[in-house]
């Protein structure tokens, strides 16, 4: 459980006590440790709520199984959100191909694309998350998937100065915007790397590309890929559009709780 709001933690007893009573868990852990709490005037902790809970938790996933540490891993511990596009990205992921998963954290995308691609790279700038991501690979008995440490900008550069090519690439970033003012910054930034993957794709290829900042609002993501399309110099066509989970639902009053939006294009 994580509270970003003075108005919840004065009930984070009651929070506690209800998803004890419909979840049954084994235990519940405090992950209130975001610096934003701070502008609420709340301390930031990592502490146990209720029962026991372990250093690392396996997550079973459409076939697919890996290791999530609820005590120091991003934000919660694992992407949830982004589930039912990773069981989709392996769907749209051509079999016996060349797949690329960009920001790849602890493997989750690579582990669903290395199901059908005979050959994954998966990029992240964290080398303790690529450690993790090897040992989620290890625990399903994949062995064709290449780790690379760095930034994804400088790395997907270079792979298409050597002229590499893919089949199935997926552009999952970080938020590159936090607040407003940051905007302008995250278009460019998410414009770059989309604009990169284009051009790395192999004819007929498929791009899985998402956003996770909720200021960079859906239609300016799609103005921004119609831009790199544009850039690219390749025709490209929408497959399907992405949303996060069900269990993450967009309130329609609360235009904050749809920040999660991509698609899955095809470039020819």
């Amino acid at each position: 459980l994580q509270i970003l709001s003075a108005g919840l933690d004065t009930i984070k007893g009651t929070i506690v006590d209800a998803v004890r009573t419909i979840c049954e868990p084994k235990g519940i852990l405090w992950r209130n440790d975001v610096p934003i709490r701070r502008r609420e005037g709340l301390d930031l902790h990592v502490d146990v709520a209720w029962g026991e809970v372990p250093e690392t938790i396996e997550v079973r996933e459409a076939g697919v199984r890996y290791l999530v540490p609820p005590w120091t891993g991003q934000k919660t511990g694992a992407f949830l959100d982004q589930r039912p596009n990773r069981i989709r990205a392996a769907f749209h992921t051509r079999p016996g191909g060349q797949a690329l998963d960009c920001c790849t954290y602890h493997g989750s995308f690579a582990l669903h694309l290395a199901g059908v691609a005979a050959e994954v790279t998966a990029i992240d700038s964290s080398k303790e998350a690529l450690l993790r991501a090897a040992d989620n690979a290890t625990l399903n008995g994949i062995e064709h998937i290449n780790w690379v440490e760095g930034d994804v900008f400088r790395v997907l550069r270079d792979l298409e100065h050597r002229g590499a090519k893919f089949d199935t690439i997926v552009v999952d970033p970080p938020a590159f915007a936090k607040h407003r003012g940051a905007i302008s910054d995250a278009i460019r930034g998410y414009h770059q790397i989309n604009l990169r993957a284009m051009r790395l794709l192999r004819v007929g290829g498929i791009l899985v590309t998402a956003a996770c900042s909720y200021h960079v609002r859906r239609p300016a993501f799609m103005d921004l890929l119609a831009q790199a399309a544009a850039d690219s110099g390749r025709r490209v066509t929408v497959v399907e559009h992405l949303g996060q989970g069900p269990d993450h639902p967009e309130v329609l009053t609360m235009p904050e709780t749809g920040y999660l939006k991509g698609v899955i294009l095809r470039v020819e």
